[in-house]
Formats: structure tokens, C-alpha cells, sequence
């Protein structure tokens, strides 16, 4: 039997990978340790990264370089994000250690990727953003007193430069269209940044730009709903593909949960109940009894949240009603049992514990 502390480090998060995939994706050190000791490490993991692109065809639109992580806005033109990635961090992860002369792990864990819709909406400009204001964020660039551009480790200087003295691999006018400007507009670009700095400074302005950034730090997608729907799609043929319970993270959750909603639905017509109207009846009633023995067998998803999407009050209702089910004692219960097998399928649940 597998220990939870060995299930955790084998699992790993859904990754979600197409041809024309864009990713905001962050990596710390292990033990939240430097992954960069002088400016050499910086300039080697650069050097790796424009490697990493031309094995992979990757197309780079902001990058920042922090002493124990990194953030890079990526996008796939082949769906490769994680052949690409294994090669970068592995490959650094050993320049690194053969120029300190030490062993083992630098990074902490797998790294985040959050998927990025790049054909609508202005996540393109948000997630740039975020990632050039980290040395502000950080305080490594004082607002009103220091401009943003001095902060070498960064894309963003490079935005300010000719196309002749980027990098091939560093792309800047999907970040400059979104964003309104017009290819090559670097005094726009510049203005528009330094601006985002000196709100930073400012309480009221720090405050709107983080909750602007919620979703980049805590999400596991940066879209609307019809791009979510499309990227649970996706998460269902990765899962399919391997073993589910391999699988961690909010992109498995928010899978879970779009499946659990399905077989609400599901339930709710084969027991002849309205959603709309869910709320208003009892409790204890017997059709949300057999909806919870349903869920709960089928289901990732805990009582909280069952007992809560079928108004059923405590979470404690939720065990009940699973084990009175299984039971099978009640004449009503039973009927309700068979009829919603019947109406759905009469596969045997998943055995979870009350």
C-alpha cells in the first residue's frame, strides 16, 4: 500500500497541451533556496532558455528572473510544454550544479503552468504585466524613484530595444496589441509600465492591481467560460489517457467538479426535481437522499459540497443519507435507488466511505 506522502510526491498536476498553447509558468527553488547566485547563473539560464526554444519552437512573450524563481508568458506552437520544460529545468539544474560543484535538486517540486487563453480577452497584456512588475512587487524597484527598465533581469528591457538586438525567440507585439499599442511601440510600452509602478506605490493601486492578479496566482486557467469548458475537455482525454489518480491539483478539482455537476443534472431530471427549486424543498428529502448516495459513489467531490449543492443542510445529513441508501431499508429509498439506476445506468458506485 502507498503512503499518503508517497501518493503526494507522485502525483503530479493535469498538464493541458495543444498546438498554440500559451502558459504563464513559475518555478521556485527547491526549499525555496536561489536558483541563481551571481548574474553568470542568470546569463546561463537565458542562454538554456533560447536553447529550449529552438528545440521546441517555443515563442517567448515576457520572462522575469527572481533570485529563487522565475516566470516565463510561453507559447507552444507544438504541443511540447513538457518535453520542453523537462529539458530547460534539467538542463540548467545541471549547469548549475556542475559550475557550484554541488548535487541534487535546485527546483522545488513541478512547476506551475497556468494556461492562458491567447485568442480573446486581454490576458495577454494582465499576465505580461504581472510578470515585468515583480521587482516592484518585490520592492527591488522603489516607486517614484527608480525606474522600472533598470532592473536588468527582465524582458521588459528588451522591449525598449530595436527588433535587431532582441532575441529571435522573444516576441512583443501580441503583449503590445493587447495592450492597445501598435507594433514597436516601446515609448507606449514604457509609459504604460511605469505608470503600473507608481500605482503600486499607492495603496488604493496596489490593492486593485492584486486583485487583478488573484487568478494568476491561484488559478489553474486564465480565461472565460468558454475557454474553461474547452481546457476540462482537454483534462478529461489527459486523465483518460492515465491514471487518474496520478493526477493532482486545481485543474482535477475543477474537473471533478464540472463531472459532478453533470450527474447532478443528470439526477435531478431522472428524479423528476427542479434545480431552480432545489432550495425550497426539505432536507431530509428522500430524492436528495438517493442524489447524495449518487454523488458521493461517483464523485470526487466531498459532503461540503454535496451538502450544499442539494441544500441538505450539515454535512452530516450527507453521511447519513449514504449509509440509509446503501441500506436499502426504506421502501421509497429503494424505489428511488432503482428508478434513478435505471433511468442512468446501473453500474455499481465507486465504494467511498460515509
Amino acid at each position: 500500500m502507498v503512503g499518503l506522502g508517497t501518493w503526494l510526491a507522485m502525483a503530479r498536476p493535469v498538464r493541458i497541451e495543444y498546438a498554440g498553447a500559451v502558459y504563464h509558468v513559475m518555478a521556485r527553488g527547491n526549499q525555496g533556496r536561489p536558483i541563481f547566485a551571481d548574474d553568470l547563473d542568470r546569463k546561463a539560464w537565458l542562454d538554456t532558455l533560447g536553447q529550449a526554444c529552438a528545440k521546441t519552437g517555443w515563442r517567448i512573450h515576457a520572462w522575469v528572473l527572481m533570485r529563487n524563481h522565475y516566470h516565463l508568458l510561453v507559447e507552444t506552437p507544438e504541443a511540447n510544454l513538457v518535453a520542453g520544460m523537462k529539458w530547460l529545468q534539467g538542463t540548467y539544474t545541471q549547469r548549475y550544479n556542475s559550475r557550484h560543484s554541488v548535487r541534487g535538486h535546485l527546483f522545488q517540486g513541478r512547476y506551475k503552468a497556468l494556461v492562458v487563453d491567447g485568442a480573446a480577452g486581454n490576458y495577454f497584456g494582465v499576465v505580461s504585466t504581472y510578470i515585468h512588475l515583480n521587482p516592484a512587487r518585490a520592492g527591488l524597484v522603489k516607486a517614484g524613484g527608480d525606474r522600472l527598465a533598470g532592473y536588468r533581469w527582465s524582458s521588459y528591457p528588451w522591449y525598449l530595444q530595436s527588433r535587431r538586438q532582441r532575441p529571435e525567440w522573444l516576441v512583443t507585439d501580441r503583449v503590445l496589441g493587447n495592450l492597445g499599442l501598435r507594433p514597436g511601440d516601446w515609448r507606449g510600452y514604457e509609459a504604460y509600465l511605469e505608470g503600473r509602478v507608481l500605482e503600486l506605490g499607492i495603496r488604493a493601486g496596489r490593492k486593485a492591481l492584486e486583485e487583478e492578479w488573484k487568478r494568476i496566482r491561484r488559478g489553474w486557467y486564465l480565461g472565460g467560460d468558454g475557454f474553461r469548458g474547452r481546457m476540462l475537455k482537454l483534462i478529461q482525454t489527459a486523465l483518460g489517457e492515465g491514471r487518474a489518480a496520478s493526477y493532482t491539483g486545481a485543474a482535477k478539482r475543477a474537473h471533478g467538479e464540472a463531472e459532478a455537476e453533470r450527474l447532478v443534472g443528470e439526477g435531478l431530471a431522472a428524479l423528476g426535481l427542479d434545480a431552480g427549486r432545489l432550495g425550497e424543498r426539505p432536507k431530509g428529502l428522500a430524492e436528495k437522499q438517493v442524489l447524495a448516495w449518487w454523488l458521493r459513489g461517483r464523485t470526487t467531490m466531498g459532503r461540503r459540497w454535496i451538502s450544499e449543492r442539494l441544500g441538505m443542510g450539515e454535512e452530516s445529513g450527507v453521511s447519513r443519507a449514504v449509509r440509509k441508501v446503501q441500506a436499502g431499508r426504506e421502501g421509497k429509498l429503494k424505489r428511488l435507488k432503482q428508478r434513478l439506476l435505471a433511468e442512468i445506468g446501473n453500474q455499481s458506485p465507486n465504494a467511498v466511505a460515509p
